[in-house]
């Protein structure tokens, strides 16, 4: 039997796992369903979820493999691009960005 993996993080820095034995031919909704997610986050919508496996998205009727660890995506709450400008609002051109800690002694651009 194949041994599988299911993966979710209902908020920042929180991740619940489950390890599971599931028959040949599982499919990813079906290894999602039988680890329990539904009990455990009861207002998640799994219809509107995306699903992966190790970090690339599937389709939910892809069949899982051993050693799979299958992950279900929550939405962005802020757009990537919008959060960096923001930050770097924030920061200030000196303090962001790859020359803003210099080693001490250094030289100039490194």
């Amino acid at each position: 039997m194949p041994q599988v993996t299911v993966m979710h993080s209902p908020a920042p820095r929180q991740v619940l796992e489950w390890a599971l034995d599931v028959p040949e031919g599982t499919t990813v909704r079906q290894a999602v369903l039988a680890s329990g997610l539904a009990h455990a986050c009861p207002d998640l919508d799994l219809a509107a979820c995306e699903a992966g496996i190790w970090g690339r998205r599937c389709e939910w009727e892809r069949a899982v493999r051993d050693g799979d660890r299958v992950e279900i995506y929550r939405g962005l709450l802020v757009d990537p691009k919008v959060a960096r400008r923001e930050r770097f609002r924030k920061q200030g051109a000196r303090a962001a960005g790859l020359f803003a800690k210099k080693r001490p002694g250094a030289k100039p651009g490194y």
